[in-house]
Protein backbone atom coordinates (compact mmCIF):
# COMPACT_ATOMS: atom_id res chain seq x y z
CA UNK A 1 0.00 0.00 0.00
CA UNK A 2 1.25 3.45 -0.90
CA UNK A 3 2.13 5.56 2.17
CA UNK A 4 0.11 8.39 0.64
CA UNK A 5 -3.10 6.36 0.28
CA UNK A 6 -4.47 7.25 3.75
CA UNK A 7 -4.01 10.96 2.99
CA UNK A 8 -5.96 10.66 -0.25
CA UNK A 9 -8.66 8.56 1.41
CA UNK A 10 -9.14 11.11 4.22
CA UNK A 11 -10.24 13.64 1.59
CA UNK A 12 -11.94 11.34 -0.91
CA UNK A 13 -14.12 9.31 1.49
CA UNK A 14 -16.00 12.22 3.16
CA UNK A 15 -16.29 13.95 -0.24
CA UNK A 16 -17.82 10.80 -1.71
CA UNK A 17 -20.08 10.49 1.33
CA UNK A 18 -21.25 14.09 0.89
CA UNK A 19 -22.09 13.44 -2.77
CA UNK A 20 -24.11 10.30 -2.11
CA UNK A 21 -25.84 11.89 0.89
CA UNK A 22 -27.01 14.65 -1.43
CA UNK A 23 -28.25 12.42 -4.28
CA UNK A 24 -29.72 9.85 -1.84
CA UNK A 25 -31.12 12.10 0.91
CA UNK A 26 -33.23 9.39 2.56
CA UNK A 27 -30.11 7.32 3.10
CA UNK A 28 -27.99 10.27 4.24
CA UNK A 29 -27.65 9.28 7.87
CA UNK A 30 -26.61 5.73 6.97
CA UNK A 31 -24.03 7.05 4.50
CA UNK A 32 -22.71 9.43 7.19
CA UNK A 33 -22.39 6.57 9.67
CA UNK A 34 -20.50 4.42 7.15
CA UNK A 35 -18.22 7.37 6.40
CA UNK A 36 -17.63 7.91 10.11
CA UNK A 37 -16.56 4.26 10.36
CA UNK A 38 -13.97 4.31 7.56
CA UNK A 39 -12.32 7.69 8.25
CA UNK A 40 -10.87 6.67 11.65
CA UNK A 41 -9.40 3.57 9.99
CA UNK A 42 -7.66 5.76 7.40
CA UNK A 43 -6.44 8.09 10.12
CA UNK A 44 -4.99 5.21 12.15
CA UNK A 45 -3.16 4.02 9.02
CA UNK A 46 -1.77 7.51 8.49
CA UNK A 47 -0.59 7.81 12.10
CA UNK A 48 1.14 4.41 11.94
CA UNK A 49 2.87 5.40 8.70
CA UNK A 50 3.86 8.76 10.12
CA UNK A 51 5.37 7.22 13.24
CA UNK A 52 7.29 4.80 11.04
CA UNK A 53 8.66 7.01 8.24
CA UNK A 54 8.13 10.60 9.43
CA UNK A 55 6.45 13.46 7.52
CA UNK A 56 4.77 12.47 4.24
CA UNK A 57 4.47 14.40 0.98
CA UNK A 58 2.47 13.28 -2.04
CA UNK A 59 2.25 14.97 -5.45
CA UNK A 60 -1.32 14.61 -6.73
CA UNK A 61 -1.36 13.26 -10.29
CA UNK A 62 2.41 12.95 -10.30
CA UNK A 63 2.94 16.69 -10.84
CA UNK A 64 5.42 18.18 -8.44
CA UNK A 65 6.06 21.71 -7.22
CA UNK A 66 5.55 24.31 -8.63
CA UNK A 67 2.97 23.04 -11.17
CA UNK A 68 1.09 20.42 -9.20
CA UNK A 69 -0.82 20.09 -5.94
CA UNK A 70 0.98 18.43 -3.05
CA UNK A 71 -0.47 16.88 0.08
CA UNK A 72 1.64 17.06 3.22
CA UNK A 73 1.22 15.34 6.59
CA UNK A 74 3.30 15.85 9.70
CA UNK A 75 2.58 15.75 13.42
CA UNK A 76 0.74 19.07 13.42
CA UNK A 77 -1.58 18.31 10.50
CA UNK A 78 -2.25 14.77 11.74
CA UNK A 79 -3.07 16.08 15.21
CA UNK A 80 -5.67 18.40 13.66
CA UNK A 81 -7.04 15.52 11.59
CA UNK A 82 -7.37 13.50 14.79
CA UNK A 83 -9.21 16.32 16.56
CA UNK A 84 -11.58 16.63 13.60
CA UNK A 85 -12.19 12.88 13.48
CA UNK A 86 -13.05 12.59 17.18
CA UNK A 87 -15.55 15.46 17.15
CA UNK A 88 -17.15 14.56 13.81
CA UNK A 89 -17.63 10.88 14.65
CA UNK A 90 -19.52 11.60 17.86
CA UNK A 91 -21.47 14.42 16.24
CA UNK A 92 -22.68 12.03 13.51
CA UNK A 93 -24.04 9.67 16.18
CA UNK A 94 -25.61 12.57 18.08
CA UNK A 95 -27.25 13.92 14.93
CA UNK A 96 -29.09 10.61 14.43
CA UNK A 97 -31.07 11.40 17.55
CA UNK A 98 -31.23 15.15 17.16
CA UNK A 99 -32.55 15.11 13.60
CA UNK A 100 -34.87 12.13 14.08
CA UNK A 101 -37.92 14.24 13.23
CA UNK A 102 -36.38 17.39 11.77
CA UNK A 103 -36.95 18.37 8.14
CA UNK A 104 -33.48 19.91 7.69
CA UNK A 105 -31.71 16.63 8.48
CA UNK A 106 -31.35 15.59 4.82
CA UNK A 107 -29.16 18.60 4.06
CA UNK A 108 -27.22 18.29 7.30
CA UNK A 109 -25.68 14.96 6.32
CA UNK A 110 -24.34 16.11 2.96
CA UNK A 111 -23.19 19.50 4.27
CA UNK A 112 -21.68 17.96 7.40
CA UNK A 113 -19.65 15.46 5.37
CA UNK A 114 -18.58 18.23 2.99
CA UNK A 115 -17.39 20.21 6.01
CA UNK A 116 -15.41 17.16 7.15
CA UNK A 117 -13.83 16.78 3.70
CA UNK A 118 -12.92 20.49 3.62
CA UNK A 119 -11.28 20.29 7.05
CA UNK A 120 -9.25 17.21 6.10
CA UNK A 121 -8.18 18.77 2.81
CA UNK A 122 -7.16 21.99 4.57
CA UNK A 123 -4.99 20.20 7.12
CA UNK A 124 -3.26 18.26 4.33
CA UNK A 125 -2.75 21.19 1.95
CA UNK A 126 0.88 22.03 1.24
CA UNK A 127 0.63 25.45 -0.43
CA UNK A 128 -0.90 28.80 0.41
CA UNK A 129 -3.37 28.81 -2.50
CA UNK A 130 -4.93 25.44 -1.71
CA UNK A 131 -5.14 26.52 1.90
CA UNK A 132 -7.27 29.39 0.56
CA UNK A 133 -9.44 27.08 -1.58
CA UNK A 134 -10.13 24.67 1.28
CA UNK A 135 -10.68 27.52 3.74
CA UNK A 136 -13.24 29.06 1.38
CA UNK A 137 -15.02 25.73 0.91
CA UNK A 138 -15.06 25.30 4.68
CA UNK A 139 -16.47 28.79 5.25
CA UNK A 140 -19.24 28.49 2.66
CA UNK A 141 -20.28 25.10 4.03
CA UNK A 142 -20.32 26.47 7.58
CA UNK A 143 -22.55 29.35 6.44
CA UNK A 144 -24.99 26.91 4.83
CA UNK A 145 -25.05 24.81 8.00
CA UNK A 146 -25.70 27.92 10.12
CA UNK A 147 -28.75 28.75 7.99
CA UNK A 148 -30.01 25.16 8.07
CA UNK A 149 -32.90 25.75 10.49
CA UNK A 150 -34.37 28.42 8.22
CA UNK A 151 -35.29 30.65 11.17
CA UNK A 152 -34.95 34.42 10.92
CA UNK A 153 -32.17 34.69 13.52
CA UNK A 154 -30.13 31.88 11.99
CA UNK A 155 -30.49 33.31 8.48
CA UNK A 156 -29.42 36.75 9.75
CA UNK A 157 -26.42 35.24 11.56
CA UNK A 158 -25.50 33.21 8.47
CA UNK A 159 -25.59 36.30 6.26
CA UNK A 160 -23.31 38.19 8.64
CA UNK A 161 -20.99 35.18 8.76
CA UNK A 162 -20.95 35.03 4.96
CA UNK A 163 -20.10 38.71 4.48
CA UNK A 164 -17.34 38.68 7.09
CA UNK A 165 -15.96 35.44 5.69
CA UNK A 166 -15.87 36.70 2.11
CA UNK A 167 -14.11 39.93 3.08
CA UNK A 168 -11.54 38.01 5.10
CA UNK A 169 -11.04 35.49 2.28
CA UNK A 170 -10.46 38.31 -0.20
CA UNK A 171 -7.85 39.77 2.11
CA UNK A 172 -6.10 36.40 2.42
CA UNK A 173 -6.19 35.85 -1.35
CA UNK A 174 -4.67 39.29 -1.93
CA UNK A 175 -1.77 38.25 0.30
CA UNK A 176 -1.36 35.02 -1.68
CA UNK A 177 -1.29 37.00 -4.94
CA UNK A 178 1.41 39.31 -3.56
CA UNK A 179 3.54 36.32 -2.55
CA UNK A 180 3.14 34.70 -5.95
CA UNK A 181 3.96 37.95 -7.71
CA UNK A 182 7.07 38.38 -5.60
CA UNK A 183 8.44 34.84 -5.57
CA UNK A 184 6.64 32.87 -8.30
CA UNK A 185 5.79 29.85 -6.13
CA UNK A 186 3.00 28.94 -3.70
CA UNK A 187 4.33 25.82 -1.95
CA UNK A 188 4.99 26.46 1.74
CA UNK A 189 8.39 24.78 1.86
CA UNK A 190 9.56 26.38 -1.39
CA UNK A 191 8.36 29.81 -0.26
CA UNK A 192 10.03 29.43 3.13
CA UNK A 193 13.41 28.85 1.47
CA UNK A 194 13.03 31.92 -0.79
CA UNK A 195 11.37 34.44 1.52
CA UNK A 196 13.32 37.60 2.32
CA UNK A 197 12.64 40.42 4.82
CA UNK A 198 11.27 42.88 2.25
CA UNK A 199 8.08 44.82 1.60
CA UNK A 200 6.41 42.00 -0.34
CA UNK A 201 6.78 39.62 2.58
CA UNK A 202 5.63 42.10 5.22
CA UNK A 203 2.55 43.17 3.28
CA UNK A 204 1.55 39.58 2.53
CA UNK A 205 2.05 38.59 6.17
CA UNK A 206 -0.07 41.51 7.40
CA UNK A 207 -2.94 40.82 4.97
CA UNK A 208 -3.04 37.10 5.61
CA UNK A 209 -2.75 37.49 9.37
CA UNK A 210 -5.63 39.97 9.60
CA UNK A 211 -7.78 37.71 7.42
CA UNK A 212 -7.08 34.64 9.55
CA UNK A 213 -7.57 36.48 12.85
CA UNK A 214 -10.99 37.58 11.57
CA UNK A 215 -11.94 34.06 10.54
CA UNK A 216 -10.71 32.78 13.90
CA UNK A 217 -13.05 35.26 15.62
CA UNK A 218 -10.29 36.79 17.71
CA UNK A 219 -11.37 39.84 19.70
CA UNK A 220 -12.35 42.42 18.45
CA UNK A 221 -13.16 40.60 15.17
CA UNK A 222 -15.38 38.16 17.03
CA UNK A 223 -18.74 39.88 16.47
CA UNK A 224 -19.99 37.33 13.93
CA UNK A 225 -19.35 34.25 16.09
CA UNK A 226 -21.85 34.38 19.01
CA UNK A 227 -24.96 34.89 16.80
CA UNK A 228 -23.84 32.18 14.37
CA UNK A 229 -23.08 29.61 17.06
CA UNK A 230 -26.08 30.45 19.25
CA UNK A 231 -28.69 30.28 16.48
CA UNK A 232 -27.49 27.20 14.60
CA UNK A 233 -28.72 23.68 15.28
CA UNK A 234 -26.89 22.03 18.19
CA UNK A 235 -24.76 19.63 16.06
CA UNK A 236 -23.76 22.53 13.82
CA UNK A 237 -22.82 24.73 16.79
CA UNK A 238 -20.65 21.93 18.13
CA UNK A 239 -18.82 21.49 14.84
CA UNK A 240 -18.28 25.22 14.35
CA UNK A 241 -17.02 25.94 17.85
CA UNK A 242 -14.86 22.82 18.09
CA UNK A 243 -13.40 22.74 14.57
CA UNK A 244 -14.23 25.46 12.06
CA UNK A 245 -12.60 28.38 13.88
CA UNK A 246 -9.56 26.19 14.59
CA UNK A 247 -8.85 25.78 10.86
CA UNK A 248 -7.91 29.45 10.48
CA UNK A 249 -5.75 29.23 13.59
CA UNK A 250 -3.96 26.20 12.10
CA UNK A 251 -3.13 28.16 8.94
CA UNK A 252 -1.85 31.02 11.08
CA UNK A 253 0.49 28.61 12.85
CA UNK A 254 1.79 27.38 9.50
CA UNK A 255 2.41 30.90 8.26
CA UNK A 256 4.10 32.25 11.39
CA UNK A 257 6.22 29.25 12.31
CA UNK A 258 6.91 27.69 8.91
CA UNK A 259 6.66 30.41 6.28
CA UNK A 260 7.43 33.73 7.99
CA UNK A 261 9.54 32.90 11.07
CA UNK A 262 12.35 35.21 9.98
CA UNK A 263 10.20 38.34 9.69
CA UNK A 264 7.84 37.97 12.65
CA UNK A 265 9.15 39.81 15.68
CA UNK A 266 8.38 40.05 19.38
CA UNK A 267 6.35 43.26 18.96
CA UNK A 268 3.92 41.72 16.46
CA UNK A 269 3.67 38.56 18.56
CA UNK A 270 2.90 40.62 21.67
CA UNK A 271 0.17 42.47 19.80
CA UNK A 272 -1.54 39.21 18.92
CA UNK A 273 -1.06 38.07 22.50
CA UNK A 274 -2.77 41.24 23.76
CA UNK A 275 -5.71 40.56 21.45
CA UNK A 276 -5.84 37.05 22.87
CA UNK A 277 -5.83 38.43 26.42
CA UNK A 278 -8.61 40.82 25.44
CA UNK A 279 -10.61 37.89 24.06
CA UNK A 280 -10.20 35.96 27.32
CA UNK A 281 -11.42 38.84 29.46
CA UNK A 282 -14.14 40.16 27.15
CA UNK A 283 -15.50 36.72 26.25
CA UNK A 284 -15.59 35.64 29.89
CA UNK A 285 -17.41 38.77 31.08
CA UNK A 286 -19.91 38.48 28.22
CA UNK A 287 -20.49 34.81 29.07
CA UNK A 288 -21.31 35.85 32.64
CA UNK A 289 -23.97 38.29 31.40
CA UNK A 290 -25.90 35.85 29.20
CA UNK A 291 -29.31 34.48 30.15
CA UNK A 292 -29.28 31.61 27.61
CA UNK A 293 -26.98 28.60 27.89
CA UNK A 294 -26.17 28.60 24.18
CA UNK A 295 -25.11 32.26 24.16
CA UNK A 296 -23.05 31.66 27.30
CA UNK A 297 -21.24 28.76 25.62
CA UNK A 298 -20.78 30.84 22.44
CA UNK A 299 -19.12 33.70 24.33
CA UNK A 300 -17.08 31.13 26.23
CA UNK A 301 -15.72 30.10 22.82
CA UNK A 302 -14.59 33.68 22.24
CA UNK A 303 -12.77 33.57 25.58
CA UNK A 304 -11.23 30.12 25.14
CA UNK A 305 -9.98 30.98 21.66
CA UNK A 306 -8.00 33.80 23.22
CA UNK A 307 -5.74 31.30 24.98
CA UNK A 308 -4.62 29.89 21.63
CA UNK A 309 -3.08 33.19 20.57
CA UNK A 310 -0.80 33.36 23.59
CA UNK A 311 1.41 30.90 21.71
CA UNK A 312 2.81 33.75 19.61
CA UNK A 313 4.38 35.94 22.34
CA UNK A 314 5.47 32.88 24.31
CA UNK A 315 7.15 31.31 21.28
CA UNK A 316 8.77 34.60 20.32
CA UNK A 317 10.30 34.73 23.81
CA UNK A 318 12.11 31.43 23.28
CA UNK A 319 9.48 29.00 24.58
CA UNK A 320 8.27 27.69 21.22
CA UNK A 321 8.19 23.98 22.05
CA UNK A 322 6.34 24.25 25.38
CA UNK A 323 3.98 26.89 24.04
CA UNK A 324 3.23 24.96 20.85
CA UNK A 325 2.56 21.69 22.64
CA UNK A 326 0.39 23.45 25.21
CA UNK A 327 -1.70 25.37 22.73
CA UNK A 328 -2.24 22.40 20.41
CA UNK A 329 -3.30 20.21 23.31
CA UNK A 330 -5.69 22.99 24.25
CA UNK A 331 -7.11 22.83 20.71
CA UNK A 332 -8.02 19.17 21.25
CA UNK A 333 -9.27 19.55 24.82
CA UNK A 334 -11.35 22.60 23.95
CA UNK A 335 -12.79 20.91 20.85
CA UNK A 336 -14.05 17.95 22.89
CA UNK A 337 -15.31 20.06 25.81
CA UNK A 338 -17.03 22.71 23.73
CA UNK A 339 -18.63 20.20 21.36
CA UNK A 340 -19.92 18.34 24.43
CA UNK A 341 -21.45 21.52 25.84
CA UNK A 342 -23.21 22.51 22.63
CA UNK A 343 -24.51 18.97 22.16
CA UNK A 344 -25.66 19.04 25.77
CA UNK A 345 -27.57 22.26 25.12
CA UNK A 346 -29.39 20.42 22.34
CA UNK A 347 -30.51 17.77 24.84
CA UNK A 348 -31.70 20.48 27.24
CA UNK A 349 -33.66 22.24 24.48
CA UNK A 350 -35.37 18.95 23.61
CA UNK A 351 -36.24 18.23 27.23
CA UNK A 352 -37.16 21.68 28.52
CA UNK A 353 -38.13 23.54 25.35
CA UNK A 354 -35.71 26.40 25.97
CA UNK A 355 -32.20 27.09 27.29
CA UNK A 356 -32.81 29.94 29.75
CA UNK A 357 -30.31 29.52 32.58
CA UNK A 358 -32.46 30.86 35.42
CA UNK A 359 -35.25 28.38 34.61
CA UNK A 360 -33.15 25.21 34.85
CA UNK A 361 -34.34 24.20 38.33
CA UNK A 362 -34.68 20.44 38.62
CA UNK A 363 -32.51 19.71 35.61
CA UNK A 364 -30.01 17.62 37.59
CA UNK A 365 -32.81 15.32 38.75
CA UNK A 366 -34.33 14.71 35.32
CA UNK A 367 -31.14 15.00 33.21
CA UNK A 368 -28.26 13.87 35.44
CA UNK A 369 -26.07 12.65 32.55
CA UNK A 370 -26.42 15.96 30.71
CA UNK A 371 -25.65 18.00 33.82
CA UNK A 372 -22.61 15.78 34.49
CA UNK A 373 -21.58 16.38 30.87
CA UNK A 374 -21.66 20.14 31.48
CA UNK A 375 -19.66 19.68 34.67
CA UNK A 376 -16.91 17.56 33.06
CA UNK A 377 -16.64 19.89 30.07
CA UNK A 378 -16.48 22.81 32.49
CA UNK A 379 -13.61 21.16 34.38
CA UNK A 380 -11.55 21.14 31.18
CA UNK A 381 -12.53 24.71 30.27
CA UNK A 382 -11.51 25.90 33.73
CA UNK A 383 -8.21 24.05 33.42
CA UNK A 384 -8.66 21.94 36.55
CA UNK A 385 -6.68 18.70 37.01
CA UNK A 386 -6.71 16.04 35.73
CA UNK A 387 -8.30 17.33 32.53
CA UNK A 388 -6.72 17.96 29.15
CA UNK A 389 -7.39 21.66 29.68
CA UNK A 390 -5.21 21.54 32.79
CA UNK A 391 -2.29 19.93 30.95
CA UNK A 392 -2.55 22.49 28.14
CA UNK A 393 -2.82 25.55 30.36
CA UNK A 394 -0.12 24.29 32.70
CA UNK A 395 2.25 23.99 29.74
CA UNK A 396 1.42 27.57 28.70
CA UNK A 397 1.82 28.75 32.28
CA UNK A 398 5.25 27.11 32.57
CA UNK A 399 6.30 28.71 29.27
CA UNK A 400 5.19 32.12 30.55
CA UNK A 401 7.06 31.77 33.85
CA UNK A 402 10.24 30.38 32.32
CA UNK A 403 10.39 33.28 29.87
CA UNK A 404 9.70 35.80 32.64
CA UNK A 405 6.44 36.96 31.02
CA UNK A 406 4.35 37.12 34.18
CA UNK A 407 1.63 39.14 32.50
CA UNK A 408 0.58 36.18 30.37
CA UNK A 409 0.65 33.96 33.46
CA UNK A 410 -1.77 36.32 35.21
CA UNK A 411 -4.04 36.28 32.15
CA UNK A 412 -4.05 32.47 32.15
CA UNK A 413 -4.93 32.26 35.83
CA UNK A 414 -7.49 35.07 35.68
CA UNK A 415 -9.21 33.54 32.67
CA UNK A 416 -9.50 30.20 34.45
CA UNK A 417 -11.11 31.89 37.48
CA UNK A 418 -13.62 33.65 35.23
CA UNK A 419 -14.39 30.36 33.49
CA UNK A 420 -15.10 28.81 36.88
CA UNK A 421 -17.59 31.58 37.66
CA UNK A 422 -19.67 31.17 34.50
CA UNK A 423 -19.54 27.37 34.63
CA UNK A 424 -20.82 27.42 38.21
CA UNK A 425 -23.46 29.95 37.22
CA UNK A 426 -24.67 27.44 34.64
CA UNK A 427 -24.63 24.47 37.00
CA UNK A 428 -25.98 25.97 40.23
CA UNK A 429 -29.68 26.35 39.19
CA UNK A 430 -29.84 22.75 37.97
CA UNK A 431 -29.67 21.39 41.54
CA UNK A 432 -32.58 23.48 42.83
CA UNK A 433 -35.86 21.56 43.18
CA UNK A 434 -38.41 24.25 42.54
CA UNK A 435 -39.93 26.01 39.55
CA UNK A 436 -40.32 24.20 36.24
CA UNK A 437 -38.55 20.99 37.21
CA UNK A 438 -41.72 18.94 36.88
CA UNK A 439 -42.00 19.94 33.22
CA UNK A 440 -38.57 18.58 32.25
CA UNK A 441 -38.62 15.47 30.09
CA UNK A 442 -36.50 12.46 31.03
CA UNK A 443 -33.24 12.45 29.05
CA UNK A 444 -33.25 8.65 28.71
CA UNK A 445 -35.60 8.90 25.73
CA UNK A 446 -32.69 10.38 23.69
CA UNK A 447 -29.80 7.93 24.23
CA UNK A 448 -28.20 8.82 20.89
CA UNK A 449 -27.96 12.41 22.08
CA UNK A 450 -26.91 12.18 25.71
CA UNK A 451 -24.11 9.61 25.36
CA UNK A 452 -22.06 11.14 22.51
CA UNK A 453 -22.03 14.44 24.41
CA UNK A 454 -21.07 12.63 27.62
CA UNK A 455 -18.23 10.70 25.95
CA UNK A 456 -16.80 13.89 24.40
CA UNK A 457 -16.77 15.54 27.83
CA UNK A 458 -15.21 12.42 29.31
CA UNK A 459 -12.48 12.52 26.65
CA UNK A 460 -11.78 16.18 27.49
CA UNK A 461 -11.08 15.13 31.08
CA UNK A 462 -9.29 11.86 30.26
CA UNK A 463 -6.85 13.68 27.97
CA UNK A 464 -5.00 14.72 31.10
CA UNK A 465 -3.78 11.14 31.56
CA UNK A 466 -2.45 10.46 28.04
CA UNK A 467 -0.71 13.68 27.02
CA UNK A 468 2.74 12.08 26.37
CA UNK A 469 1.25 9.98 23.56
CA UNK A 470 0.00 13.06 21.75
CA UNK A 471 3.21 14.99 22.32
CA UNK A 472 5.11 12.17 20.60
CA UNK A 473 2.84 12.57 17.58
CA UNK A 474 3.23 16.35 17.55
CA UNK A 475 7.01 16.03 17.60
CA UNK A 476 6.98 14.60 14.05
CA UNK A 477 8.01 17.48 11.83
CA UNK A 478 6.50 20.16 14.07
CA UNK A 479 7.25 23.64 12.95
CA UNK A 480 8.10 22.61 9.47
Amino acid sequence: MSPALPMIALIFIPLLGAFYSFVLPRQGRFIALITAFFIPLCLIALIITLLDVGPLRHSVGGWGVPLGIDLYADGLSTFMLLTTCVVCCFTVIYAWGYFAHERESTLFWSLGLLLWAALNALFLAADVFNLYVTLELLGLTAVALTALTGKHDSLKAAMRYLIVGLVASGCYLFGVAILYGGYGVLDLQALASMLRPEAVSYIALALMTVALLTKSALFPMHFWLPPAHANAAAPVSGLMSALVVKASFYILLRLWFQLFPEITGQAAANLIGLLGAGAILYGSFQALRQTRIKLMVAYSTVAQLGYLFLVFPLAAAGQEEAAMYGVLYLVLAHACAKAAMFLGVGVVSHGVGHDRIDEMQGLAKHMPVTVFTFAMAGISLMGLPPSGGFVAKWSLLVAAMQSGQWGWAIVLLGGSLLAAVYVFRLLSPTFLQRGVGADIADERQWPLMIWPAFVLALIAVALGFVSPLFFDLLAIGIGG
